[in-house]
């Protein structure tokens, strides 16, 4: 079965980025690499429930287990020895990636409350972007009830784009809600 969103993307989205700027070969056109789900845990270090309770959170909202991320070395001030767990992170490539972003874009943002559009400046330079989104909420598989502590999450995009120009184009003929400067 074809993934409605990645049907769109040859479909529709490569033939105007190709007019746009003017590129001689499909293969010049950025397309989506992987999205990288993240999720820092300051107090996962002492409670073990939060990370379960995380790991579950984010295993329902991207349908990918996530990988606990581990201290690389401890810091005092933060009460962290090397080892302990402090995130956690989930990479989506292909089909998972596509029903994710579609997730994204069409179900979870419009339910951000006062929601006018997300920033188009959190580009990297190379056409990357990242989108923090402050509550677990606004994805509809997370029901009320279940939930501990209200939590955020960082969402990382990465295209094959070499410009923020392109990275845009790209992602806003995909749907992204950008916000007017």
């Amino acid at each position: 079965m074809v993934n409605k969103f990645k049907a769109r993307y040859q479909d529709e989205v490569v033939p105007k980025l190709m007019e746009q700027f003017k590129y001689t070969n499909i293969h010049q056109v950025p397309k989506l690499v992987k999205v990288t789900v993240n999720r820092g845990l300051g107090e996962a270090s002492s409670n073990a429930k939060a990370l379960e309770a995380s790991l579950n959170e984010i295993a329902r909202i991207t349908g990918q287990k996530p990988v606990v991320t581990r201290a690389t070395k401890a810091i005092a001030g933060f009460k962290i020895r090397k080892g302990m767990p402090v995130g956690m992170m989930v990479t989506l490539r292909s089909d998972r990636m596509y029903s994710f972003l579609d997730r994204l874009i069409n179900l979870a943002l419009p339910r951000i409350r006062d929601f006018r559009g997300i920033s188009p400046k959190s580009f990297d330079g190379r056409g990357n972007y990242t989108l923090g989104v402050r509550e677990q909420l606004i994805f509809p598989e997370i029901e009320y009830d279940n939930i501990d502590q209200i939590r955020g999450m960082d969402i990382s995009i990465t295209t094959t784009a070499t410009t923020d120009e392109e990275g845009r184009a790209l992602l806003k003929e995909l749907g992204m809600p950008f916000r007017d400067i």
